[in-house]
Order: structure tokens, then sequence, then C-alpha cells
């Protein structure tokens, strides 16, 4: 044990944590330098959507040799709501790197894995990392990290951290900060500092084996691979061990495996203190113990922060239902659903009396990567309005209130400030950052916050960084006013025809193209006014023998606008819904027919 080292990174979104650890990787010589992944960015961002969206989702483990010792590197998503990752990986740890972005400093999600490291007694390591940014203000931002583990910290000899620099995007760390970032630098500062300052794990080699499942993975060869750290004991295939659950089953480890580079190699024995994977499990779950007779007692697992928002999934109801999706119907959206909760912790499950099911989780990205992920399995859902989830405490109806961080050109104070207002948001405080950037910190319930992001980068032009993070819940505000204008209905079910979608825009935008197939019901723009309004966007011209002077002009029209999945969310309204399939996002009504509408008046009225 002498010879391992277990780090987990953590970090802020976009701080650089997986750059960072690119660096580690092609440094330390897991590939050779004719290799193609030495060209390659974010080599541990291996899920498609990770490197879509650049941002880490699931914490993944790798190793490195460094010196004789074998360091295990865990890397941790950086967004709040991919924060139950984090909660269920540092239990693998025994230190950890702390990345700062030098320009922005110490952010929401920062003040949140800090926290979590503290509680487990972490060793921190912090880096200041992008030093080489234009507006990079080191002293600054040591000040505030200063003060963040003055406020954070639960022992005195966590007040005491060594504090490395770093250019993470040429791989190169500094002890102290450099006059010149073209000097010649690498990773091994960084690599010694591990060496000098995390300690080896204390756990014990003597004893019974007793591991916590901290992820889960699967191979379509050797099946479920169950991942954690050997609390106690040796492990070895053919092993006999016991699943404690209710009630414990026996089970037996087929294959042993330990992280080498980016793999996983096979091995005979695994000792206390490393991160391994087993195969033979099938029926292991995360935070589940797995011990060897006579020790049958659990050890603690890692306590998730619960979900603050809810949306509503079930079969797509459609007049296309069926017709662009592989599985649609509501027995194979639970069976998928269910599958989700076996990795997913952050995520809760509840089927309703009409056969739909309650999807909570930690907020819309939360939620919006899980619906992406299965329109891109094949599966067709319709999903309701994003809600918050709602607490009763002491009596009273409470609801959860975030703290959002603002950064964004002081040339946009009035749009901010504008929005901020008529969305109830208060100013906790305004800083400038730069000469050119302002910090705005709001206190807001999450309900406001809905549409705020996406809402912020078109009006900032993409310069905004928006950030929030779970405060704590409080008595239910005033209700928010419509901020939305009304919704362009389709009347007719057919093909969208430029003669139709024209009168359509003379009355506000359109979301669909000519060619395009709609139905009754289908949300097919929005409208420049308040009210929602119903409109043929089927119709084509009539056809005579008549010609006129004024009737044969070509028609323009306006390019539809495509939202995204997220911006589909934040746009809809508690009478609509989202129909997701792997080729078409589509805007509906809950009824469809007006008759329907007019009958269920009263219900809407109520919702509004």
């Amino acid at each position: 044990m002498q010879n391992i080292r277990n780090i987990a990174v953590i970090a802020h979104v976009d701080h650089g944590k997986t750059t960072l650890i690119d660096a580690f990787i092609k440094q330390s010589h897991i590939f050779r330098d004719n290799e193609e992944e030495m060209q390659e960015t974010c080599l541990l961002d291996s899920n498609e959507l990770e490197r879509e969206r650049g941002i880490t989702i699931l914490a993944k483990n790798i190793s490195v040799s460094y010196r004789g010792t074998k360091i295990n590197i865990i890397d941790t998503p950086g967004h709040a709501d991919f924060s139950g990752e984090v909660e269920r990986t540092l239990g693998m740890a025994d230190g950890a790197l702390l990345i700062v972005d030098a320009q922005e400093g110490p952010m929401p999600q920062t003040r949140f894995v800090l926290k979590k490291a503290f509680e487990l007694k972490l060793k921190v390591i912090v880096v200041i990392n992008k030093i080489d940014k234009p507006y990079a203000n080191i002293t600054q931002t040591e000040h505030k990290i200063g003060n963040l583990f003055l406020e954070l910290a639960t022992s005195d000899d966590q007040l005491e951290y060594p504090i490395l620099y770093a250019v993470g995007k040429t791989g190169k760390v500094f002890t102290s900060p450099p006059q010149d970032f073209a000097q010649e630098g690498n990773i091994q500062p960084l690599l010694d500092k591990i060496l000098e300052y995390i300690p080896t794990p204390t756990n014990s080699e003597e004893g019974t084996f007793k591991m916590l499942v901290s992820s889960l993975d699967y191979n379509s060869h050797i099946g479920r691979i169950v991942i954690g750290k050997i609390f106690r004991g040796t492990i070895k295939p053919s092993q006999k061990v016991v699943l404690l659950q209710e009630p414990p089953k026996a089970g037996q480890i087929e294959k042993v495996f330990v992280s080498s580079g980016l793999s996983r190699v096979e091995t005979t024995e695994a000792k206390a203190g490393d991160i391994v994977a087993l195969t033979g499990l099938s029926d292991a779950r995360i935070g589940q113990t797995i011990s060897t007779q006579p020790d049958l007692e659990s050890l603690p697992s890692a306590k998730i922060t619960e979900p603050t928002l809810h949306i509503t999934v079930g079969p797509n109801t459609s007049p296309f239902s069926g017709k662009e999706g592989e599985f649609s119907t509501a027995r194979q959206i639970e069976d998928r659903l269910s599958r989700e909760l076996e990795t997913n912790l952050s995520m809760r499950l509840e089927k309703q009396e009409n056969g739909k099911y309650k999807v909570s989780g930690k907020g819309e990205l939360h939620l919006s990567v899980l619906l992406e992920t299965l329109r891109r399995e094949g599966y067709e859902v319709e999903v309701g309005k994003p809600e918050v989830i709602y607490k009763t405490i002491d009596g009273q109806k409470c609801e959860p209130v975030e703290e959002v961080t603002i950064i964004a050109p002081q040339e946009y104070l009035g749009t901010i400030t504008q929005e901020i207002g008529k969305r109830l948001g208060k100013l906790v405080h305004m800083d400038p950052i730069n000469d050119a950037e302002m910090e705005f910190v709001y206190q807001m319930p999450t309900r406001t916050i809905l549409g705020l992001r996406s809402l912020l980068m078109t009006a900032t032009k993409g310069t905004v960084v928006f950030n929030s993070i779970f405060l704590n819940y409080e008595p239910v505000g005033q209700p928010l006013p419509k901020l939305r204008r009304g919704a362009l209905i389709a009347s007719e079910t057919g093909e969208a025809l430029a003669y139709g979608l024209q009168s359509a825009q003379e009355r506000g935008v359109t979301f669909v193209d000519p060619g395009e197939k709609i139905y009754e019901g289908q949300i097919i723009g929005l409208n420049a006014k308040e009210e929602d309004i119903c409109i043929n966007g089927a119709k084509g011209k009539k056809l005579t023998n008549m010609r006129s002077s004024a009737s044969d002009g070509v028609i323009q029209l306006v390019p539809s606008i495509k939202y995204s999945l997220e911006q589909c969310l934040d746009f809809l309204e508690s009478d609509e819904m989202l129909e997701i399939t792997p080729i078409n996002l589509r805007l509906r009504k809950k009824y469809l027919t007006d008759i329907e509408r007019r009958r269920h008046r009263s219900e809407l009225e109520m919702i509004y």
C-alpha cells in the first residue's frame, strides 16, 4: 500500500479537470508518441453526450505510474446537476486535487465539492489553473480560496494546504507563478506533490474482505462490473463472498481487474486500498457492501442529496406515435427507467395512476441528459413541464431555493438586472471581477430559474457564465407571472405548406418548415401576442384558371426556429407537452383538439 495513492479531481464546471487529466495520461507515457490518442483531448469523456456538450457527466477512474507508485485518479463531474456522481465516488479517494480557475475563482460547485471532501477528511491539494487567461488574478483567487477553506474546514489541519499553478491546456504545472508562460514545464511538480502530501491508504490487508460498491459498469462479454475501493482484506478470482442486502445473498467473484492507464487488466489478487473492478455479482447495487463470512456488518454508504425537480414521462400519445422509434410501449419505458436507477443515484422514479412515471432529478440538465440518452437509444416518450418538488416543513409548504452566480460583460448589466427582477431574484452581492466583467450572486426559487440560462445566453450573445446550486427550502413565495407569449397551434393534420406558414409568420415565428408533417394540436410557432391562436399550417393556395398580377409572387419565409431539448423543456407551460422521438422534437398541447381544450378550460384556468 506504500505504492498506492487514490486521488479525486474535483472542481467547478469548466475549470479544467479533464484537460489536466489529459496531461497526466499523455506525460506518463501510457501511449506511445505515435498513437492517435496523443493528439486527442478530453480522453476520459468517452460518452457521446460528454464530448458534444464538453462536460463530464459520469465519474471515471484511471491510473498512472510514477516513481514506482501507482496513482489512481478519479475524474468527477463539475456540474451541480451531477453532484450525485461526486458524492458516491469521493469515498474511494484518500486525497483530492481542487482545481480553481485563476480568472473566475471559487464558484458554487467548488464550495460543494470542497465541503464533501472535508467531511470525508480528505487531504486537499489546490491547483490554480488557467493562469494564462487575460484577466487571471492569482492573488485575488488565492485570497478567495483561503476564505473558502476558513469557512468550510472542520479541523485546523485542513487550513494548511499546498498550492500549485497550472496551464492545463499545455500540461504545465509550477510551484510558483511563472513570469513567462512559454517557459518549459510539465506535470511532474504535481505528481511529486501527490506523493509527498496525499497519504497512502490506511486500509488493513488483514482480516475478512470488505468493499463498498461505488460504481457499476457493464460489458457485453463479462456482464455487470462492480467497482469500489477495497476497505479491508484481499480478493482473488473464484473467491466466495456475501452481498449484504435484505436478505444477504451468497456469490462468487469470477474475475478481478485493476486500473492500468485507461484500461483494466486482470489480476490474480488485489489488496486493501486499491480500486478494483469485480465480475460475477449480477445483483450488486451501488451503496451495498460485499464481504466474506462471518463479517456481515455493512459499511456506511454515501448520502446522496435529494432531487429538486421532477417531470412526467409516459408513452407517446400523439397521432404519429410508434412511427419514429423502436421502443414506445409503457413496459419498455418502465424497464429502461428502472435500469437507470441502478447507476443514477440522484434520480427517483414513481409510477402514477395514469400509467405515466414521475422522474425526479437534480436539475434541468440532469433530466435533459436522461431524455436525450433515451432518445438516442430509440425510445419514444412524451414529457410534461418540469416542476419543482415541494416539501412540508413544520406544517408550511416550502420550495427549493438556489444560489445563482452570473458572470457577464458589464454592458449587459441592465439586461440581467431586468430579467432577474421579473423572476423574483434577490441580489446577494454584485462585484466587478475585472475591467470587463461583473459577477452577480442571487438567491432565487428553483421554479423561477427554469429557462433562465438559455434566455441569458441569447441575450448576452453567448458570453454569460451561469451557475446555480441548491441552498435550502424556504416557504413558497409569490407566483411567477407568465413570461412567455402565446402559441401558434396547428388546427389541421397534414403536411406544412409554405402558403399556410406564411400566414403563421404574419402572427409570429414558426418552428416547422414546409414539407414537415404536422398534426392538430401541435405547436408550430410562437405568437407575437399573449393568447394562443389556432392556425392552419397545412393550408394550400386554392388553384383556379384565373390569374392576377398580385397572386403569383414567390412566397418568402423566414427560416424556422429549431429548439434543443433543454430549450423545448423551458418553453413548456402546464397545459403543454413535449413529444420526443429519435428523429424529432415536437411541442404540443396536452389536449389536441379545440373542443377538448374548451371542455377542459376550467381545469387549465386553475393551473394558471
